[in-house]
């Protein structure tokens, strides 16, 4: 499930935000505010994974909320205004309702938010630490596990393979082809012929970007495919 609040100054965008989140049956309701005051309350208490944000509301905005946030949640945007679309791509929102909107489109902006839970999620195998395998580094073997990649990156006749566990990436002579046969499929994705990412560590995804943390990798065209089959699974 995914936890929600929305906030609005308008009590009847509140009250249809709050039956269309109801009738969507992976949403979980939290809470519904008033403006943004009482959204910084429930977002201190509460673990939020998405948010319904108007943007136009008294002392504090939705877009200042969301620059005021660390680390903040999924957002989507809710607004009369269509002229904050492109603040609202720039700050990484879901997606962007224009008041006033019907379920289908509600529905289409929770499906995009849902698609990218999931993909944070990572599939069950990508969590499997029991699995690795050997590569040759100068005249030693490295034993490599799984789930500590990161991403692959090709240079040439050599590819690095990034690791959490560890600031310094492994440098092996192997061609992609040979390293994704080392992998679970399942597990990492090809975004470009010169990266494979693991799919559990992607936080972000933007147009022609994958990110983990702050780490942006690219997306090709020829690969964009891979990352469109992954958000429709």
């Amino acid at each position: 499930m995914i936890r929600c609040i929305a906030i609005d100054d308008e009590q009847l965008v509140r009250e249809l935000l709050e039956d269309n989140i109801q009738q969507v049956p992976f949403l979980q309701l939290v809470k519904t505010c008033r403006n943004a005051m009482e959204a910084l309350e429930v977002l201190q208490q509460e673990q939020i994974d998405l948010i319904f944000l108007d943007i136009q509301m008294p002392r504090l905005n939705g877009l200042q909320l969301l620059q005021s946030l660390q680390q903040p949640p999924m957002v989507i945007l809710v607004t009369a205004y269509e002229q904050y679309a492109l603040e609202g791509f720039n700050l990484q929102v879901v997606d962007y309702l224009l008041k006033p909107f019907s379920f289908e489109r509600f529905l289409k902006a929770c499906n995009r938010a849902n698609d990218l839970f999931r993909l944070k999620q990572g599939p069950p195998a990508a969590t499997d630490d029991t699995h690795s395998f050997f590569v040759h580094v100068e005249y030693t073997q490295v034993k490599i596990v799984t789930a500590n990649i990161t991403y692959i990156e090709a240079l040439k006749d050599y590819i690095k393979i990034h690791l959490s566990n560890s600031t310094k990436p492994v440098l092996t002579r192997m061609t992609m082809k040979a390293m994704e046969e080392k992998l679970p499929a399942a597990a990492f994705i090809r975004t470009h012929k010169s990266y494979l990412v693991a799919v559990q560590k992607i936080t972000t995804i933007k147009r022609d970007l994958v990110c983990i943390g702050d780490i942006e990798i690219p997306v090709s065209e020829f690969f964009k495919e891979n990352v469109n089959k992954l958000l429709n699974q």
